[in-house]
């Protein structure tokens, strides 16, 4: 048995939509993770900002570390052939990360628990989408999670994740929560 499928990802309960204004009166929304780890923030910090463990766990590899605000540094979408070049704009280890992924702004923020950390990541996402995006970063919250915690299963990301069950499932329920449609190509296995 692989182990990915030892793994099955738990309830939709993870992510929640922000909804704003953006400058141009336009609705903004914005994807909000939470979720409570049982490492040290510096061992999460290590694991969303280094490469080699991003490189285990996230939806993109980066060709340097993202811990410290200036670094320039390229993000490659799994999957995809796509390369952004990035530059982190704030880094307070082991608090808070700022950078864009392309598009997206992403803003991490960990707040040290007694039994771990509260790990949040705040990212842009377009509506029609934001379901899938859910979906997917929950599965690489609990893949993170198990990495740090010496149980890997391996990378669960891009279009593999969306072959995966779990991943089917996840986008559904949060597809409801969030009252959106899933685009009819992404709800096939």
């Amino acid at each position: 048995m692989t182990a990915h499928a030892q793994y099955t990802p738990g309830p939709a309960n993870i992510a929640r939509v922000q909804k704003d204004r953006g400058h141009d009166g336009q609705e903004k929304w914005t994807l909000v993770l939470v979720k409570e780890l049982r490492h040290s923030p510096e061992k999460v910090w290590q694991a969303i900002t280094d490469p080699a463990h991003l490189r285990e766990w996230a939806p993109f590899d980066a060709d340097g570390n993202l811990g410290a605000v200036g670094n320039k540094v390229n993000l490659t979408t799994v999957g995809a052939p796509r390369v952004t070049e990035t530059t982190v704009t704030r880094a307070d280890e082991p608090e808070l990360l700022e950078y864009k992924w392309g598009d997206f702004n992403m803003c991490w923020q960990l707040e040290a628990l007694a039994e771990g950390t509260r790990l949040t990541l705040w990212t842009n996402i377009p509506r029609p989408y934001i379901a899938m995006g859910a979906a997917g970063w929950h599965i690489c919250f609990d893949v993170m999670d198990r990495l740090l915690s010496g149980t890997p299963v391996g990378r669960i990301t891009g279009p593999d994740a969306m072959k995966f069950e779990g991943w089917q499932r996840l986008n559904a329920e949060y597809s409801q929560q969030f009252g959106v449609e899933t685009p009819k190509w992404a709800s096939k296995s």
